[in-house]
């Protein structure tokens, strides 16, 4: 196995560097996907890719935001091109606890055709609105694909197999924002990818910079429900033979 770490970044000048060191310290290259950050923010990662270190940093740009999801894909493909086997999808923005970076890579290695997917343990910090919103999206991926195989399909930190995620890439044109981390779970489980659901320590920094726009990215994610929804109906036989093959 190959893997290395990808990290979309937006206006995420003051986190990001902590989350580098924190996967260097792990033993990962890191690839680096601008999604049109700020001036500052474009400062620190011009630092981050050239100055010294015992592992690469690769920085890719978007001239203007593309949105998470657009930023991910870029890395996924960048890192298929280099020959990375796995991808560890990271957020910028400090909230995850990357001391389980080696429980997510120890994992891999023993079933290196799972998804490894987060799924968060919040602390006091989480704003309280947005944790039980969650469910509203944990009910829909749980129709969506007939089982509670994923617990949690928001998380930004999981690991991916690059083989298993390559093909999807045509499927995801429409997941660019924040449906993007639903989607590609939901859809890597329509094709038989196991889901294996790992506990990771989530909390939200004082002062931390939250992209999450209420009326366009609820909108964007209802359309993505929607969108899930009729491809679960077409794949509905399927699905059901896979609950009772998985009852019995």
């Amino acid at each position: 196995m190959k893997t290395v770490a990808v990290v979309p970044v937006f206006n995420h000048g003051g986190t990001v560097g902590g989350v580098v060191c924190a996967l260097h310290g792990h033993g990962l290259p890191v690839i680096l996907v601008d999604d049109g950050s700020d001036a500052v923010t474009a400062r620190v990662l011009d630092a981050l890719a050239s100055g010294p270190s015992g592992l690469p940093v690769v920085l890719l740009r978007h001239p203007e935001n593309r949105g998470k999801g657009a930023a991910v894909l870029a890395g996924f493909r960048h890192a298929h091109e280099l020959g990375a086997s796995h991808a560890l999808q990271v957020d910028a923005d400090g909230q995850h606890d990357l001391e389980a970076v080696p429980r997510f890579l120890i994992v891999s290695a023993r079933h290196p055709d799972a998804v490894v997917a987060g799924c968060p343990q919040y602390d006091a910090s989480v704003p309280k609105g947005r944790k039980y919103a969650r469910y509203i999206t944990h009910a829909w991926v749980w129709i969506n694909t007939l089982s509670r195989r994923i617990v949690d399909s928001m998380c930004g930190f999981r690991l991916y197999p690059l083989a298993a995620v390559m093909p999807l890439l045509p499927a995801l044109a429409h997941a660019r924002r924040m449906d993007f981390d639903t989607e590609i779970l939901v859809r890597l489980d329509w094709e038989g990818v196991p889901v294996i659901n790992l506990p990771v320590a989530v909390s939200y920094p004082r002062g931390g910079i939250s992209h999450f726009r209420p009326l366009r990215d609820n909108l964007r994610i209802s359309a993505m429900h929607a969108r899930l929804f009729f491809g679960m109906l077409s794949r509905l036989p399927r699905l059901v033979s896979r609950h009772f093959r998985t009852v019995n």
